[in-house]
């Protein structure tokens, strides 16, 4: 028997062994979105879940569209989800369904309900419902309650024909009008919509709410574990007397709740990330400020740290709110074991090298990981003109400043030593020019006297062999840690500062040779030496535009 990681393994583990119910059975789990957006990084921890289960007990995952609602529902959100889900490494295989293929199937069950005296037509409006559901100390009421099941049958089937408004009736389970687990007080089983369904277009008018159609799902295809987050606890009482009380054969599913992910300085709800794309304040689903895996996937995340991040938070009952600066830290991991370094300058000043010969250049070999030897070298033009980040020169030093600097020495990496000589200026004092000198026997960055020398290490490009190149630098899409916080206008804390586009930046000509990613895989991440981790953009940049998004900082926040 499989070694368990978690709670829910244990209670597969359990269900698993000889007497219990599903000894000598194969796994089986479905992962359920509903088509009504894009997915995001808290619906990862979700599908891990689903997903790896079954993985761990040699069982299966059915990927099942939850489109039983078609108000926000939509074929594009069908194909991006699909799409995220293989580029996390998740396949479905032939298991492929929709919550819609079941409508059939689900109304004849509410008609078996309505002959076993366990469903009703009720006349209730919403205002009525919300008056007549009673209190901890009062039950429910439902003068409807009672009807004969000729006439709730005639009703249900007239609501299925289109022949009343919106907010006539509804179909109710006959459960508990005193219970204490109000979603038990005869919850509504269908309403009536007049609405265009994606799939099944004006055929029904009346749809089954979620809490109905789930549980026969479920069943139908043969779940033996449901696996879902923690806010569903209280409805599983509703969802054991669906599956108790409707004659579906096998099995019967057991729901099993874990905690939801939360993440600061980021808002979850699916609601709010649509309002933030219609109303422009991000350029769309793909934004790489957006928590969406099509964003983080723009801006430079790839699909192995994701999973390490959910592997590092665990799976718990708590509900808890994990540090964005935790999904930065395995982006960051992995990025500093995979990508290459390369040298770029995102704030260019020119630096000419006074003693090399004019019209000269060379190639220089540089490591493209010195984490990973089998990356290899790369060859690196060095010539009289260089671009320098302008950050690296001071006229006028401050206390402790160890670059370049009038009388100072310092290396370029993986080329020589230079002595700063002087500056040029223009009419308003900006540094248009610096100039310096290179010890011809310091190639490689080691003096050939063996001295000591104290200035830092600093990149540069080659000014007459680079491209140029847009860089776009990200930050938190919130400035507030908990913009979903109580009391909260969530819009009222976007941060004006996360997005920093820079133009003009100078890069080595190698990445202008990169290939363009497509927009459903991972771009190839690049370690902008001293700068952070960077890729080209999916979506904006050609090889005559380069357009790169930092991924993420050098620097590590995470407190391991």
């Amino acid at each position: 028997m499989e070694e368990t990681r978690n709670f829910i393994e244990a209670f597969v583990k359990e269900d698993l062994s000889e007497g219990n119910r599903c000894y000598g059975m194969q796994i089986h789990t479905r992962f359920p979105p509903e088509p009504n957006g894009y997915l995001h990084i808290g619906h990862c921890k979700a599908l891990t879940i689903d997903f790896s289960t079954a993985e761990h007990f040699g069982g299966i995952c059915n990927l099942r569209f939850d489109d039983t609602n078609p108000a926000k529902e939509d074929t594009e959100y069908v194909n991006a989800i699909q799409e995220d889900i293989h580029w996390l490494g998740f396949d479905w295989g032939d298991r492929l369904f929709y919550g819609s293929d079941y409508f059939e199937q689900t109304y004849e069950y509410a008609i078996e309900l309505i002959k076993m005296g366990l469903a009703y037509v009720c006349e209730l409006t919403p205002e009525q419902f919300r008056e007549y559901r009673g209190d901890t100390t009062h039950p429910a009421i439902s003068p409807w309650r009672d009807r004969p099941m000729e006439e709730n049958l005639d009703l249900f089937e007239r609501m299925r024909a289109g022949e009343f408004p919106e907010g006539k009736y509804t179909l109710r389970a006959k459960i508990d009008l005193e219970s204490g687990n109000f979603n038990m007080r005869d919850p509504v089983l269908y309403r009536i919509r007049y609405i265009n369904h994606h799939r099944q277009g004006d055929k029904w008018c009346i749809f089954p709410m979620y809490d109905f159609a789930h549980p026969i799902q479920d069943a139908l295809e043969g779940i033996t574990h449901s696996l879902c987050s923690l806010e569903y606890e209280a409805h599983r009482p509703l969802y054991d007397w669906v599956v108790s009380n409707v004659s579906i054969p096998g099995i019967k599913p057991r729901q099993i709740e874990f905690a939801r992910l939360g993440i600061n300085y980021t808002v979850m709800s699916k609601r709010k990330l649509r309002q933030l794309v219609e109303e422009g304040r991000v350029s769309g689903w793909d934004d790489p400020r957006m928590p969406t895996l099509c964003g983080l996937r723009r801006r430079g995340y790839t699909s192995a740290s994701i999973r390490e991040f959910c592997e590092r938070i665990g799976v718990s009952k708590v509900d808890s709110t994990v540090d964005w600066a935790l999904l930065e830290s395995c982006l960051r991991d992995d990025l500093n074991a995979h990508a290459k370094r390369v040298m770029a300058v995102l704030h260019p000043v020119k630096l000419t090298v006074t003693n090399y010969p004019e019209g000269q250049s060379e190639l220089l070999e540089i490591e493209n990981n010195p984490l990973d030897p089998e990356a290899g070298t790369r060859q690196v033009s060095f010539s009289r003109e260089l671009w320098i980040e302008a950050e690296d020169f001071m006229e006028i030093p401050a206390p402790k400043y160890k670059r370049l600097h009038p009388g100072y020495e310092v290396r370029l990496k993986g080329a020589y030593l230079v002595t700063c000589t002087g500056c040029a200026k223009d009419e308003n004092g900006n540094v248009t020019e610096i100039f310096c000198e290179y010890d011809p026997q310091s190639r490689g960055g080691d003096p050939a006297d063996g001295r000591k020398v104290k200035g830092a290490t600093i990149h540069w490009v080659d000014a007459n062999n680079c491209a140029d190149a847009e860089v776009r630098l990200y930050d938190y899409l919130f400035a507030d840690p908990e913009p979903d916080g109580p009391d909260k206008n969530f819009l009222d804390c976007l941060n004006p500062n996360s997005l920093e586009i820079l133009h003009g930046c100078k890069v080595e000509r190698s990445l202008a040779e990169a290939p363009m990613p497509a927009r459903a895989q991972n771009a190839e991440g690049f370690q902008f030496m001293r700068q952070g981790y960077f890729v080209l953009d999916n979506r904006d940049a050609t090889s005559e535009h380069l357009v790169f998004n930092r991924a993420v900082a050098l620097k590590d926040s995470f407190k391991k």
